[in-house]
């Protein structure tokens, strides 16, 4: 396997591999090591044996033996017998055929719900879902909190300790105690989905194996949750935004901007299945965040033409969502339909305001978006300054690159 297939199979991978040893081992930090340790294996001889015919399988193994090996050299063999033998003797099939009891049919679902412990922070049972079960990296959890990463390091080992100081039981809930965990469980595949649909690093602008990933996790939450409208919200949210994927992008893989896309490439059948889900959830007494975001996205997918845009009901619907759930990502997002209503001088007021609190200075598209009102309003000396701001705090090379295109337009 060559080294970037090699990196493609981790990031799709590990999550997937450390739920299944978690779920054989019992222990969250234990099983991520072991796993770690397996993937080190695999990069020194795969290149030497070849690569084996199930990769997954042949990882998952690994790790086991190894979280063994660590139990033995760790305490008396002879005291931990039976939780070894049990591990010896856990597979696949076995773990499936316990989830035949979970009230959640599906094992990562089932591990994220278990993740989100209300004896943790939610903060932390997030980023704990996120690290261990989705396969994000330390850094991109911190990009997505807008906190460094040593600081969501540190939380994550905060988390882990706790789990184990105070015996946190590792169990899914039952069916009667979902909803208490459910808006942890939202966020973290909310997250899970925004990774995909915009990447924070890397060389590409979509991962599309975490957007898909996302969407059959919120397909799961409303099936398993059918009269919770919040599940439907996010599931029409994520998959009015992921229908655009092929528009977002051209060939040569640089960033087309929402009001540039060729919408004939936009999925259709996909966006009539985001617009009845985002009906359903909307048509409730007191619509919810993310039933507020499904009606966001659908008046975008409705839009035949960018004209067609009903940008005040999109101002309309962020100002409900922020009474919600004060955020000031939600303020820039609701700035920028403001803007694209009433003027950029509208918008960009708003978004000075942001500016001055200094909630979102290390956020990249704050910059972004004031860089572009500014162009609008032939600023050009103003809108230089964000773009360069901008690039500098940017992680994506698809977004770098439309960054520096702008860049050099309004440096002309």
């Amino acid at each position: 396997m060559e080294t970037a297939a090699f990196e493609k199979f981790y990031r799709d991978e590990f999550g997937r591999i450390l739920s299944t040893v978690i779920r054989a081992v019992g222990n969250f930090e234990l099983a991520e090591d072991a796993v770690q340790e397996a993937f080190a294996a695999a990069l020194e001889q795969w290149p030497r044996d070849g690569t084996p015919d199930n990769p997954r399988a042949w990882i998952a193994g690994v790790a086991r033996n190894k979280a063994i090996d660590r139990i033995r050299r760790q305490s008396r063999f002879s005291e931990r017998s039976d939780e070894v033998r049990r591990m010896i003797e856990s597979d696949r099939d076995s773990t499936m055929a316990s989830l035949a009891d979970s009230a959640i049919p599906d094992e990562r679902l089932s591990l994220i719900f278990t993740c989100c412990h209300p004896a943790l922070a939610q903060e932390a049972q997030i980023a704990l879902s996120l690290r261990t079960l989705c396969g994000l990296t330390t850094d991109e959890i911190a990009r997505a909190f807008l906190v460094p990463p040593a600081t969501m390091a540190q939380r994550l080992v905060r988390a882990k300790r706790k789990i184990a100081a105070a015996k946190i039981p590792y169990e899914t809930p039952r069916r009667d105690r979902l909803a208490e965990r459910l808006d942890a469980v939202m966020t973290v595949i909310y997250l899970v989905f925004n990774e995909g649909y915009s990447a924070t690093a890397g060389s590409e602008l979509i991962r599309r194996e975490l957007a898909s990933e996302a969407i059959r996790l919120g397909r799961m939450l409303v099936e398993l949750m059918p009269d919770e409208a919040e599940p439907r919200g996010l599931l029409a949210m994520m998959l009015l935004h992921d229908a655009r994927r092929d528009a977002r992008v051209d060939e040569a893989g640089e960033l087309v901007l929402l009001d540039e896309q060729d919408r004939s490439r936009w999925h259709r059948a996909q966006i009539e299945d985001g617009l009845i889900q985002a009906q359903a959830a909307f048509n409730t007494p007191s619509p919810g965040p993310y039933a507020i975001q499904g009606a966001i996205a659908a008046e975008h997918g409705r839009a035949a033409h960018p004209g067609d845009t009903d940008w005040a009901k999109i101002a309309r619907l962020y100002s409900m969502l922020l009474e919600r759930r004060p955020n000031p990502v939600i303020e820039l997002n609701r700035a920028v339909a403001i803007a694209m209503d009433e003027g950029p001088e509208a918008g960009l007021k708003l978004i000075e305001e942001l500016e001055a609190r200094g909630d979102l200075n290390g956020y990249y598209l704050m910059w972004s978006a004031k860089a572009d009102l500014l162009r609008r309003s032939a600023r050009f000396g103003d809108a230089e300054r964000c773009y360069r701001r901008a690039l500098e705090l940017a992680g994506s090379e698809p977004e770098r690159s439309f960054l520096r295109r702008r860049l050099a337009q309004v440096s002309s």
